[in-house]
């Protein structure tokens, strides 16, 4: 695909948040793993690399591959629900993470791979043909090419269509608000609530998530919600699970919607049971102890935790069967029929009706 926004083979996209130490080398300042390169050497992501003296970005308009999923999938229960949102990812990731769930793309060195080229108007205009509410920086972090996912927003928004950051959220103070302010929702994983764990077992550090999290919650509009993905043995004690459920009820709120996903032996640690659904259903239970009012279960088949509850009568508001909405009780201002209490969240008068399908597309196909 010929476009001059894109990239050539022979360099890459002119990268931002970066400057010149007195040593010569250049650092990386978008993330807190400040990366400090020589000619030629990439950072821990692999995507942003030194060129000359500056950084660029190797994968600006190349993806993985382009689907239409439900918004539930990544998940966003409380965001436009039942709606199809247009996801896609490119290469890399800034954390090193031994569990991965999608390490054949986020750890993936083969650049080659990245075989759909489209630009940020290709993209946009691609959802909104697809009838999409929203496109998805998904699949790897999309922090670490944000001048793309930045770019493909502002196209998205001439065209009415919202965006999406599933991320880590992994990234120094600067670059997060210029990234977030173009941002209409985002997934935060939340991988655990001990730096022990984000150091031995991600390679990065807890705090700097902490502080992505406190940023969406006071000083952006930004419609957020967390997924901790439970690792038997490892982050799923009762202990750290009151500890991080009175930190997001103390910190953010209990309206902010909290997800607990289940593992499944995978990457580096395949030897790992696989999260049995009665984890799930006790960190929920204990969340909800604990003040949170919106508590998910997720990669499992569990009614009350896809159940989006009134916080206030109690009564089901929103009954989904995986994907699929069976039941959609709020009214056209996002309130419940019976209490009207406000449930919190981004809302249209009718649920959509995309249901639990999945739809690889080719944007040369959709785009006009």
């Amino acid at each position: 695909m010929n476009n001059p926004t894109l990239p050539t083979d022979e360099g890459g996209y002119p990268g931002r948040w970066w400057h010149t130490l007195d040593d010569g080398r250049v650092q990386c300042d978008l993330c807190p793993r400040d990366c400090r390169l020589h000619e030629g050497q990439r950072g821990a992501c692999f995507v942003r690399m030194r060129e000359g003296d500056t950084m660029v970005l190797t994968t600006y308009g190349r993806s993985s591959g382009f689907c239409i999923d439900p918004i539930e999938k990544k998940p966003l229960n409380q965001f436009y629900p039942g709606s199809s949102v247009l996801s896609f990812g490119t290469a890399g990731c800034n954390l090193a993470c031994k569990f991965c769930q999608n390490w054949d793309i986020s750890k993936s060195r083969d650049m080659d791979r990245l075989m759909d080229q489209a630009s940020p108007a290709a993209i946009a205009n691609a959802a909104a043909q697809a009838g999409c509410r929203s496109v998805a920086f998904t699949y790897n972090d999309p922090v670490i090419f944000a001048e793309y996912a930045m770019d493909v927003a502002d196209a998205c928004h001439a065209l009415g269509v919202q965006t999406v950051a599933v991320t880590a959220g992994y990234i120094h103070e600067q670059p997060r608000r210029e990234f977030f302010a173009k941002m209409d929702a985002a997934n935060v994983d939340l991988k655990a609530f001990t730096d022990d764990f984000y150091f031995k077992l991600t390679g990065s550090h807890l705090q700097p998530v902490l502080d992505t999290l406190v940023y969406l919650k006071h000083e952006t509009r930004v419609w957020f919600e967390i997924t901790t993905l439970l690792i038997p043995g490892h982050n799923d004690s009762d202990t750290e699970i009151i500890a991080m459920s009175q930190w997001i009820r103390k910190e953010l709120g209990p309206d902010v919607p909290l997800h607990f996903s289940a593992f499944h032996p995978d990457h580096k640690m395949p030897d790992v049971p696989a999260t049995p659904p009665s984890t799930l259903v006790r960190a929920r239970d204990i969340a909800i102890k604990e003040g949170l009012r919106y508590v998910y279960t997720g990669n499992v088949r569990h009614e009350a935790g896809d159940t989006t509850w009134c916080p206030g009568c109690q009564q089901p508001l929103i009954v989904r069967d995986w994907y699929q909405i069976r039941h959609y009780g709020l009214t056209a201002q996002g309130q419940c029929p019976h209490c009207g209490a406000d449930a919190a969240g981004r809302f249209d008068e009718r649920a959509g009706n995309f249901g639990r399908r999945r739809i690889p597309v080719a944007i040369q196909g959709l785009a006009v």
